[in-house]
């Protein structure tokens, strides 16, 4: 939505469609194991949105970084999760087909320019993600 250069955007658009993928097959998976998603996910997405609008407010460079360091760190989350689903292996094959994903978004972030964040930024976006993930199961 805020990309200024044409390939930054197309990439975006691109890793978008894959993100909708992933929350998709997330869901059909929960729906199979009688689950369900969070009730904070509508403030994590419109979080999420506000945050990505920020950042690519501040131009592509910034955006690009923010989403390198966000795959970087959605890649630690899923490789946690497979620890912990060793025995399921349909949930494992989504979350190894999503870490895939990750790894090749924030690659390509990376490739087309985005620079590096300040650690404290990594550090506080690991937190929220933390915080995120922790309110997540129980809410």
């Amino acid at each position: 939505m805020t990309a200024r250069n044409a390939a930054v955007a197309t990439a975006m658009q691109h890793a978008a469609a894959e993100e909708n993928d992933h929350l998709a097959w997330c869901e059909q998976r929960l729906r199979e194991l009688k689950g369900r998603t969070s009730l904070l996910n509508p403030l994590w997405y419109a979080g999420s949105f506000g945050i990505g609008a920020v950042a690519g407010l501040l131009g592509d460079r910034a955006s690009l970084g923010f989403v390198a360091e966000t795959e970087r760190q959605v890649e630690f989350h899923l490789r946690e999760h497979m620890e912990r689903l060793a025995a399921d292996a349909r949930s494992r094959a989504i979350l190894e087909q999503m870490t895939h994903d990750e790894v090749r978004h924030g690659v390509r972030a990376a490739s087309l320019g985005g620079k590096e964040l300040p650690l404290a930024v990594g550090g506080a976006m690991r937190l929220v993600s933390r915080l995120m993930t922790r309110g997540s199961y129980w809410i």
